[in-house]
């Protein structure tokens, strides 16, 4: 007869864990939160202490029912929620509606679901950390305050529907002071001048550099000209020749924040789908006769630490598969990244590296594995030797005109036989490898060709970019990016276009609204100082109430002002050209969380609606008679397909040229690589480079 209920969150996380614990421990999931601020009211007594008034949620009922039948079954009951403050707060909430004393040790915390991890938690468990459940309790409180009180000015002054926050209105900011550098950018003209050069063993390929000795921009035709004449046909000789080692090292273990940049640049994963996917692999995952197992540290952490047990792991699979070469002396340390960084639990990585992703297939789906392999790879990665290049640099010159020419080539590979990290332009490191040379070298030209280029604006916030920017500046944690990006999309503040995010109209009203009448919540300064703030009262420094009182004292004050003097405004819909097939009225432009689209200006009497869709011009190669628009799918992601649809159902997800195939006359199509953009015939082997990738 079992003596203890264990308590966690998710039925998966119970069933990983019952297996270790044996027939003495009933486990039970909660199913996440029981307990929270009511959604019809503010839910806080501000004039008492800032004191929230927590009720039951809404279905979870019959689940404290049945933990509170379980609990009058059982001697000794166990809160082994998530370790971080959601879970603190979790399991405090728990002990309130189950009649716990919360001075005994009732909390058991652990950062892998392994039988060791877990038997090791139930031998030390340890008392509820209140300093954990205020940290949560404020940032619950203060995310209250400012929602539940701007968000009806919003709607009454601006559009129903509307809400505000302190990360998701910087996010916003952010987003919308990108749009604008853009809009105001002015490109500068500069030009590049590349020489092809004849070497007796290969050619080289050689950049101007300067100018009599003085290092020289190109800003105009002018400038080249001038280089260009002092060339003339002469040779160039060889100058200087300089070869180098140089260590690479492998990045770190993950952190939430870097798995979720890493995963939307190699797998195209949003942010939400990376922490739901690596929530699966944490809590575990059915491997057959061996059951199911956690496969993965715990997900949401700042930490970059490993456990020397895991190391230890790491370095004999290491030795085994690859050779001692490939181990570091001693074991890497990764300095946290941030003065901020939560370091309570290690980096994310797979509970056991002898779990390779090849043996996991069979159990895994499509994107849990994909996942799976990046944080196994990048763990592996981060535990072997560094890689070691060998670079050369020549200096040729030529009519006193210098150009140098760059090669490098992996002599020892290390840590990158099994990973390299991404990054956001898409471009990667290969060896560009120069013939021996010697000084006094004479060598001749084969072709010197000039370029003009403009300067180009800033890129656009993808979401990767958006994540690490949120990270750098101290704004929210990293397990709340993931909703809060999809709150700003949902809300119609921003939209996606190719990837990126793009600000709509009513996000621009918005901010406008917010930044004469709140402009601390859209300070980053001001939000990471309260995050400080919020990190001080997890770590006993500061008392919760006290930081509330802080931040309420001004931003009363703000409120009464804006309640006197904000404006309304009204906005109007955009009316389109085209006719409601349903009911004969205009369809309006709207705005979703991927961009317009048209409804019926008789909502809600009709409430016919359909995608705006683009014309390629590109006649159907299926019917001939349509033409190929741009269209997108019930997830966002954009394809083309025939204007005659449903008669002709042809649909493809490369973008269509309006160039044919030069070898066969088909349809060519955009195909995007790390290399660039290419055309590619649909029907024969013909490609053609379209646009090389330049570095952001």
């Amino acid at each position: 007869m079992a003596d203890s209920l264990v308590i966690v969150e998710s039925p998966t996380k119970a069933k990983s864990i019952g297996k270790y614990l044996g027939s003495k421990y009933i486990v039970k999931a909660s199913m996440g939160h029981v307990r929270d601020l009511p959604k019809s009211q503010i839910g806080v007594e501000v004039d008492n202490n800032f004191n929230p008034k927590y009720i039951t949620i809404r279905g979870k009922g019959s689940i404290l029912k049945e933990l509170r039948d379980a609990r009058k079954k059982v001697k000794k009951v166990y809160l082994a929620a998530d370790p971080d403050r959601e879970g603190e707060a979790i399991a405090w909430h728990l002990a309130h509606v189950l009649e716990l004393d919360e001075a005994e040790p009732c909390r058991v915390v652990f950062n892998e679901i392994t039988k060791q991890a877990v038997k090791d938690a139930f031998k030390t468990p340890r008392q509820i950390n209140m300093d954990l459940v205020h940290a949560q309790q404020a940032r619950r409180i203060l995310d209250r305050l400012v929602g539940y009180k701007i968000s009806p000015l919003l709607w009454k002054k601006v559009k129903k529907g509307l809400s505000a926050g302190r990360v998701q209105s910087v996010a916003v900011k952010l987003i919308m002071d990108r749009e604008n550098e853009i809009n105001m950018f002015v490109p500068e003209e500069y030009w590049t001048i590349t020489a092809m050069l004849k070497s007796d063993k290969s050619p080289i390929e050689a950049k101007f550099h300067s100018m009599d000795g003085v290092k020289k921009e190109l800003g105009s035709q002018a400038d080249v000209s001038a280089i260009m004449d002092a060339i003339g046909k002469k040779s160039f000789e060889v100058k200087e020749v300089k070869e180098k080692e140089r260590l690479r090292h492998p990045s770190p273990p993950f952190t939430t924040s870097s798995v979720q940049q890493e995963a939307a640049r190699k797998l195209n994963f949003r942010a939400g789908k990376t922490m739901s996917v690596a929530q699966q692999l944490y809590e575990g995952v059915d491997l057959g006769k061996e059951g199911t197992v956690g496969l993965i540290t715990y997900m949401r952490t700042d930490s970059t630490r490993v456990s020397p047990v895991a190391q230890e792991e790491a370095s004999t699979y290491l030795i085994e598969k690859f050779g001692a070469d490939y181990v570091p002396e001693t074991p890497r340390q990764y300095v946290k990244k941030a003065a901020n960084a939560q370091d309570a639990h290690e980096a994310i990585r797979p509970t056991s590296v002898l779990r390779d992703p090849e043996t996991l297939k069979p159990f895994l789906s499509r994107d849990q594995l994909r996942l799976y392999k990046l944080i196994w790879e990048r763990f592996v990665a981060s535990q072997m030797t560094s890689a070691v290049m060998d670079t050369m640099t020549v200096d040729l010159l030529a009519g006193g005109a210098l150009f140098r020419a760059n090669g490098s080539k992996v002599r020892f590979p290390g840590f990158m036989k099994v990973y390299v990290e991404g990054n956001d332009d898409g471009t990667v490191e290969t060896d560009k490898l120069l013939p021996p040379l010697t000084v006094g070298d004479k060598l001749k030209q084969e072709t010197i060709e000039p370029k003009q280029h403009f300067t180009q604006p800033p890129p656009r916030y993808t979401e990767a970019r958006m994540i690490k920017t949120l990270e750098e500046l101290g704004i929210g944690r990293p397990s709340t990016y993931s909703p809060t990006l999809e709150t700003i999309q949902k809300r119609g503040y921003v939209a996606i276009e190719e990837k990126k995010f793009v600000p709509t109209e009513l996000g621009e009203l918005v901010i406008q609204q917010m930044e004469e009448f709140f402009p601390e919540i859209l300070d980053a300064e001001f939000t990471a100082h309260m995050e400080e703030d919020l990190d001080q009262v997890e770590d006993g420094q500061q008392q919760w109430d006290q930081v509330l009182s802080n931040f309420y004292e001004s931003f009363e004050k703000r409120l009464t002002v804006a309640e006197e003097e904000m404006k309304e405004i009204e906005i109007e819909d955009e009316v389109s050209d085209e006719i409601c097939e349903k009911c004969g009225r205009h369809f309006v432009y709207k705005i979703g969380r991927f961009g317009k689209f048209l409804a019926c200006s008789g909502f809600p009497d009709c409430r016919n609606a359909k995608p705006i869709v683009k014309d390629t011009g590109v006649a159907c190669p299926t019917c001939n008679e349509g033409k190929l628009v741009e269209r997108r799918s019930k997830k966002g992601r954009v394809f083309y397909g025939c204007d005659r649809y449903p008669e002709c159902d042809h649909v493809m997800w490369d973008k269509p040229s309006s160039k044919p195939c030069p070898s066969c006359g088909k349809l060519m199509v955009e195909k995007r690589s790390k290399q660039g953009t290419k055309l590619q015939c649909t029907q024969c082997d013909h490609n053609e480079v379209l646009q090389e990738s330049e570095e952001e």
